[in-house]
């Protein structure tokens, strides 16, 4: 898997550096501030890819004792990373297109910038959307980072696009550097987005949508040994999630007996997500009578009070840190 991401993502820095020296080759021949917003955003594709390669490599090194978790989360200081490089560039931008609005310069051959924004937006077009689908298959965050900010690489190349044709049908060359204003601005914003996704990761940011995926997969196939999931957590570690939560059984169950259920949990999840999952799961006795009320197993031989009603498992529930009975919110 790892050299699959590896093979995108040198597709990504190769077409990248083509593409930054296509946006500079622009910037020189019609001396647009517009263009040279979008190629200063360009070397901030190519650095982010390049560290997005190493950091898929490293990423995928095993775990150690100085890394007990491995060493996945590399992959959140690469979107973070990005995010900072785009931001600087949002600010150079926007620096220079104040400059020339207080000192003009003159915008030369726009038709041939036009054209090569135009084939430059549809390359990267194609390269976010490969990034983005590849990514979110292999669950690579560096991919997916880096095909979030092309994507927004070509809608600021198709406003580009437009900028320049309003130049050149009006000939009014201040529009240039209002254009590399809102530009700038919309690149740094770009940076926000992915710095607060490293920020997220940093942190252990809950995933709401996974934890959900995984309560809905325990809720469907639950059993009657099975009376409630609580202190529910997970933590991704790169490509990886670690999964950590109390299983309250039976209180007369063997050794055996618990491990033989929470061996049925571990296949059912290890099969049913398409992460690398790390187990962590605490095997608590039931509390009759209080746990009775709950409890589905018809034929158990201690119960003390007669079943009541059926909890489902929801995020709100499955996170507290404490065993399920009759008070239980669902």
């Amino acid at each position: 898997m790892t050299d699959t991401k590896k093979k995108y993502q040198r597709i990504a820095l190769t077409v990248g550096i083509i593409l930054m020296l296509i946006k500079f080759t622009a910037w020189w021949i019609t001396g647009s501030n517009a263009i040279l917003s979008d190629a200063l955003e360009s070397i901030v594709n190519v650095v982010a890819s390049g560290f997005a390669l190493y950091s898929i490599g490293y990423a995928a090194r095993p775990q150690d004792l100085d890394h007990p978790y491995g060493h996945g989360k590399i992959e959140f200081l690469s979107a973070g990373l990005e995010g900072a490089l785009i931001g600087i560039a949002g600010v150079a931008a926007i620096g220079k297109g104040f400059y020339n609005l207080l000192h003009p310069q003159p915008v030369a051959a726009l038709g041939l910038g036009i054209g090569f924004t135009l084939l430059t937006g549809g390359v990267n077009f194609i390269l976010a959307r490969m990034l983005l689908q590849r990514g979110r298959e292999l669950n690579s965050i560096s991919m997916q980072a880096d095909g979030r900010h092309l994507m927004t690489d070509v809608v600021t190349s198709g406003g580009l696009i437009l900028g320049l044709a309003l130049i050149y049908l009006t000939g009014l060359i201040w529009i240039d550097n209002i254009i590399a204003i809102i530009f700038g601005g919309i690149i740094i914003f770009s940076g926000y987005r992915l710095l607060r996704d490293f920020v997220g990761g940093i942190l252990d940011e809950a995933d709401l949508t996974l934890v959900e995926r995984v309560i809905k997969l325990l809720n469907q196939h639950r059993n009657k040994n099975w009376m409630d999931v609580h202190n529910l957590r997970i933590q991704r570690f790169g490509t990886g999630i670690h999964l950590d939560f109390h299983f309250t059984l039976p209180y007369y169950f063997t050794l055996e007996e618990a491990h033989r259920e929470i061996d049925e949990v571990t296949a059912l999840v290890s099969q049913s997500l398409p992460h690398e999952v790390e187990f962590s799961i605490h095997a608590d006795p039931c509390v009759p009578p209080s746990s009775c009320g709950i409890c589905m197993k018809a034929d158990c031989p201690v119960r003390k009070q007669a079943f009541t009603r059926k909890i489902e498992w929801n995020v709100s529930n499955a996170f507290l840190n404490e065993k399920h009975s009759l008070q239980t919110p669902e």
